[in-house]
C-alpha cells in the first residue's frame, strides 16, 4: 500500500511537470470508419491477476465506427506459445461513443467473450461485459474517468461488479518524422475494485482449485478454502494500476505501445493459517502474484 501511494505521487508530479512543457491535447480516436490492427501482449493479465504459465498473445481485429458514434468490433487471440489451441478465444464488441461537449467524453458497450476449453486466461470465465464509462478534462491538466463493468460469467459462477476509477494527463508532440504526424503520451494511475467470482471460477476450472476445496500443490486446509470462496463474492479493491499508453500517427497509420504495471490486492484468503501455506509455496505452485509489469503493442489502419 505505502508503495502506491509513493508511486501515485510520483504519478501525480509526472503529470504537472509534463503539462508545463507540453500542449494538452483531449483528441481520441472516435472518427467515423473503418480500422484494421494487430496487437500484441507479452502475457495476458486480467485486474491485476494472470495464469501461472507466461501466456503471450497476439490479437487481430476489425472495427467500424459510425458518424454517430456507434461502432462494432470483432477480435481473436493466438497465443503463440501453446502447441496446439492456439486460438484461444476472441470477442465481438457493440458500443457507442458520446464526444459531443468540449472536455467531455462518455460510452457503453457490450461485449461477448469466446474462449476453447483449454482456455487458461484468469477472464476465462467471463461471458459477457456490459461496459459504461464517463471521463472530463479539468481545464486540460488533469481528466479524472470512471469505468463501470457488470461480467456476466459463465453458467454456475455469480456475476461481477467492477468500477475502475483512473486519472491521467494526455499531451502532444507533433512533427517527429514529418509535419502531420502526432506522438500522444497519456500516463495514467487508477484502480479496480469489485467482485471476484470470475477468478474462483478460474481456478476451478483450469483444476488449480478442485470441487473438494483443494488448491492443487498447495497445502490448502478445507476451512481455509472455504473462507476464500466466500471472499470471492465481496467488494474489495483488486488491484492498482499505472500506465503510460504512447501513441504514434502519421496518416492513416496507428501505432500503440502501452506499458502497465499492476499491483494486486485481495488475490487470497485473508485467512492467517492460509497466508502461511500459500506464502510458504508461492513461487512453485500458486497463480498468485503480488505485482506484475506487461506492455502490448498494436499497429493499425484507420480508414
Amino acid at each position: 500500500m505505502k508503495l502506491f501511494y509513493q508511486s501515485w505521487a510520483l504519478c501525480l508530479l509526472l503529470l504537472s511537470s509534463l503539462y508545463t512543457c507540453a500542449q494538452t491535447n483531449t483528441t481520441t480516436d472516435d472518427k467515423a470508419g473503418l480500422k484494421i490492427s494487430i496487437g500484441y501482449i507479452n502475457n495476458s493479465v486480467y485486474l491485476g491477476r494472470t495464469d501461472t504459465v507466461r501466456t503471450p498473445t497476439f490479437t487481430p481485429a476489425l472495427s467500424y465506427t459510425f458518424s454517430n458514434g456507434i461502432y462494432l468490433l470483432g477480435a481473436l487471440d493466438y497465443i503463440t506459445n501453446r502447441k496446439s489451441g492456439k486460438v484461444d478465444g476472441g470477442n465481438i464488441e457493440i458500443g457507442y461513443k458520446f464526444t459531443d461537449i468540449d472536455n467531455f467524453e462518455a460510452g457503453a458497450s457490450f461485449t461477448k467473450l469466446f474462449y476453447n476449453s483449454g482456455s487458461t486466461q484468469v477472464s476465462s470465465s467471463v461471458s459477457s461485459i456490459i461496459n459504461a464509462y464517463a471521463a472530463y478534462s479539468i481545464t486540460n491538466i488533469i481528466t479524472p474517468g470512471i469505468d463501470f463493468n457488470y461480467n456476466i460469467n459463465k453458467t454456475g459462477i455469480s456475476g461481477d461488479f467492477l468500477i475502475n476509477p483512473s486519472i491521467l494527463h494526455e499531451f502532444e508532440i507533433t512533427g517527429i518524422l514529418g509535419n502531420d504526424d502526432r506522438l500522444l503520451i497519456s500516463p495514467q494511475a487508477g484502480l479496480n475494485a469489485g467482485s471476484q467470482n470470475f477468478y474462483g471460477g478460474y481456478l476451478e476450472r483450469t483444476g488449480k482449485l478442485t470441487k473438494k476445496g483443494v488448491l492443487v500443490g498447495s497445502a490448502i486446509i478445507t476451512a481455509a478454502n472455504t473462507a476464500y470462496n466466500k471472499s470471492l463474492s465481496d467488494f474489495k479493491i483488486l488491484d492498482y494500476e499505472l500506465t503510460m499508453p504512447l501513441q504514434y500517427k502519421t496518416g492513416i497509420f496507428i501505432a500503440t505501445v502501452t506499458p502497465t504495471y499492476a499491483f494486486a490486492q485481495n488475490s487470497l484468503p485473508q485467512s492467517t493459517e492460509a497466508e502461511k501455506i500459500i506464502t510458504k509455496n508461492v513461487e512453485l505452485t500458486s497463480p498468485y502474484k503480488p505485482s506484475v509489469f506487461y506492455f502490448e503493442v498494436a499497429l493499425a489502419l484507420k480508414f
